[in-house]
């Protein structure tokens, strides 16, 4: 069977296999959303337009073709605004690359950029309130080394404001505890490396949960800090581990505390961490950089987040609907005003 233009193939496996991860050195998630991204495109193509698989070639990623796929994603996938940005932004990338390697597709690569990223709602943060963090960390068993081991990889990943998987990706080479101040050093997004101070207490409680988890194990090791066992054998531990005993917890949480959402989630910890540390005077840039975003914009979330708290809070206390002189968020910030007049 011959392919109507082997090149297009071509492109895609050397994007995937050479560009991506070993040019671009871009982490195995990442490399993994690109590939999502060209599949979902591809099985539009094949399916829901009838093209066989063989046949396809760059003269499909015609401007028509790219936005239908967008369209289908979010009526028949159901997918969000950001999701529907991503895959276009992936697909632009593909094609960024294939024009290096064929000029002749320069006019496709010029056709894409005409389709409009498209605005997604504000999302607002989901945090804890400080009781319903207290009564979180509260439930694990710590009779039960299970129990301990929930309580521990909670009690990091706030202290630390990690990413869940980035403290599966936890070894014992990445703490530095033999200095006055001690570190981890997290490995996140785009496989960029950032450490991340150690409280005391955690540090505490790091040491206890070794000698229950890793006894006789050499703390510069690179056997997995968060384990599950199966069949006997030691696993590194997924994230719906993770979810499963979060959730758990939250559940019996708030039977305790009203705060409690219905829904709990690991992200959760971070954003609350977050919270609390730019409640507490952290400047964003600083923020930023303790969360390992590259743009300080990601991170004014949690700014806007904890006005809209404060507001809720307000109206939640006038029942009357009482006027209220409310600070406008804007004040005092004038990248702010010049966005909400247009010229940002």
């Amino acid at each position: 069977m011959k392919f109507a233009d082997e090149t297009f193939f071509k492109n895609i496996r050397d994007f995937l296999t050479v560009y991506l991860p070993k040019q671009k050195c871009y982490s195995e998630n990442t490399v993994r959303s690109y590939k999502i991204s060209l599949n979902l495109f591809i099985e539009y193509l094949t399916n829901t337009l009838e093209l066989p698989l063989h046949k396809l070639s760059f003269e499909h990623m015609r401007i028509e073709s790219i936005a239908n796929f967008l369209d289908w994603l979010q009526t028949e996938r159901s997918c969000s605004a950001s999701t529907r940005n991503q895959r276009l932004m992936a697909i632009r990338s593909f094609l960024k690359y294939a024009t290096g390697k064929n000029p002749a597709i320069v006019s496709l690569r010029a056709e894409i950029g005409n389709i409009p990223i498209q605005k997604s709602p504000e999302k607002i943060v989901e945090f804890l309130s400080e009781p319903a963090l207290k009564a979180l960390l509260a439930q694990p068993d710590h009779n039960r080394d299970i129990g301990i081991r929930d309580s521990f990889f909670m009690t990091l990943m706030y202290d630390t404001a990690a990413r869940c998987q980035e403290m599966l990706n936890l070894e014992w080479k990445d703490f530095e505890l033999d200095t006055p101040s001690p570190y981890v050093r997290l490995l996140g997004k785009g496989n960029k490396v950032r450490t991340v101070p150690l409280m005391d207490k955690t540090v505490q409680f790091l040491h206890f949960y070794a000698e229950r988890f890793h006894t006789g194990s050499s703390l510069k090791d690179e056997r997995p800090v968060f384990y599950t066992i199966i069949h006997s054998k030691q696993n590194r531990m997924s994230p719906d581990t993770v979810a499963r005993f979060m959730q758990k917890h939250g559940e019996a949480a708030r039977l305790k505390c009203l705060d409690m959402p219905e829904r709990i989630h690991p992200h959760q910890l971070r954003h609350t961490r977050a919270i609390h540390l730019y409640r507490s005077g952290f400047p964003l840039a600083l923020l930023a950089e303790y969360l390992g975003h590259v743009h300080v914009e990601t991170t004014r979330v949690y700014a806007y987040a904890d006005t809209e708290m404060k507001r809720a809070a307000i109206r939640k206390a006038d029942p009357d609907n009482l006027a209220v002189q409310e600070i406008p968020i804007w004040k005092g910030d004038d990248e702010m005003i010049k966005k909400l007049y247009g010229l940002k």
